[in-house]
């Protein structure tokens, strides 16, 4: 038996999807910014799937730009804010994507702003009263708080943060990577300036992604060079990938509920297995939290083992992918800055796993099967 229990890293292409894409892989292929007829049938395909993005996000098509996913998303947001709007300090927090984490840590090191961190209690949460604080010090700031962490699932309130950045006049960013395509948004309720998609973390193709930019907060362009998206983001369009996205998005959104409850179904599952089959388990953030988390995602943290490096590399001999955190950082040796932020033991295997619609029960049996003999080679009890 394969498992693929890495879908926080990227999912599997829905068939669908690739059928969807298949006609402008081969027939339509002109370029888009063509005048003739073989650029226009293919310029009309993209707009169309630009409109059924925003009306499954209830919002205007002139407010969704597509780019090659979340991480050019997230610069662009954060790089092109800051320099639009003049603005000199940003709030974010010690737990969010490299594409932001990493974005501030440059703009901070080259003195264009200074970074300021919310505080998080045990579990990972934001303290949306510290975060109140910082606004009222820092009002006019550019704040980047992720919807639901990619590691931990913790979930933000974010119509609570959208509201205290209306009332101190910040820019408001959130990495909405893991929530698109999973969680219902309505752009007509929450006061947010961006947010970004990956169509991989929903079914869709990899190196497609969007940002959306509130028609009274446009940022200057981070890509030039063209007159693509509106001078928004120079470049031929990634056509079947733009294609694949939003019928990916159309999918995802339509079958919301029952993938929902679906994957719940397996979450709670492998819960309820580790927590038979070992004495010594807890799960790290809010991911086992199944009312209050990212549903797609448990976040394990497995006894102590003189092999706990090798516990990722153990459970890919027996055909189980996961991950040890983030993906994007994976095949490094640094380890989550999540799980520090956090307290993590480190003496512990902190393993992710993380859900689709596709799994099974009989999967998560086979993976705390494999699991147990891994720890019971090295006498841990089990």
């Amino acid at each position: 038996m394969r498992v693929y229990l890495d879908n926080a890293a990227t999912t599997p292409l829905d068939k669908e999807v690739l059928e969807a894409m298949l006609p402008y892989m081969t027939e339509h292929f002109g370029n888009p910014s063509s005048i003739h007829g073989h650029g226009t049938k293919v310029k009309a395909g993209i707009e169309q799937a630009r409109k059924k993005i925003a009306t499954l996000l209830n919002t205007s098509p002139s407010e969704i730009f597509f780019t090659s996913g979340g991480t050019e998303s997230d610069n662009t947001a954060i790089r092109s804010a800051i320099q639009t709007y003049h603005l000199s300090h940003a709030i974010s927090s010690s737990i969010e994507h490299h594409a932001v984490e990493h974005t501030l840590a440059d703009l901070q090191k080259n003195g264009t702003i200074k970074v300021s961190h919310v505080r998080l209690d045990h579990k990972g949460n934001v303290d949306l009263e510290h975060l109140r604080e910082l606004l009222a010090k820092n009002p006019r700031s550019l704040v980047s708080l992720m919807h639901a962490n990619n590691e931990i699932g913790n979930i933000l309130d974010i119509e609570a943060v959208g509201n205290l950045c209306a009332e101190f006049d910040a820019y408001f960013h959130s990495d909405t990577v893991q929530t698109v395509g999973h969680f219902p948004i309505d752009l007509q309720k929450v006061k947010v300036h961006s947010i970004n998609a990956a169509a991989h973390k929903f079914h869709g193709p990899k190196g497609i992604g969007f940002i959306y930019i509130k028609n009274d907060a446009k940022i200057h362009p981070l890509i030039t060079g063209g007159a693509q998206e509106r001078n928004m983001r120079g470049g031929t369009e990634n056509v079947y990938g733009i294609i694949g996205l939003a019928k990916a998005l159309e999918i995802a959104c339509k079958e919301m509920e029952a993938h929902k409850n679906h994957i719940l179904s397996v979450k709670s599952y492998m819960i309820e297995r580790l927590k038979e089959t070992f004495e010594d388990i807890y799960f790290n953030g809010a991911s086992a939290n199944l009312d209050q988390s990212l549903y797609t995602v448990l976040n394990v943290s497995l006894p102590p083992s003189p092999d706990n490096d090798m516990l990722l590399f153990n459970l890919d001999i027996h055909k189980i992918s996961a991950s040890g955190g983030s993906a994007c950082s994976s095949g490094s040796d640094v380890g989550s800055h999540v799980l520090r932020a956090i307290h993590a033991d480190p003496n512990r295997a902190n393993v992710r796993f993380s859900f689709s619609k596709y799994n099974t029960k009989e999967e998560i049996d086979y993976t705390i099967e494999k699991l147990a003999e891994i720890y019971n080679l090295h006498g841990v009890t089990v």
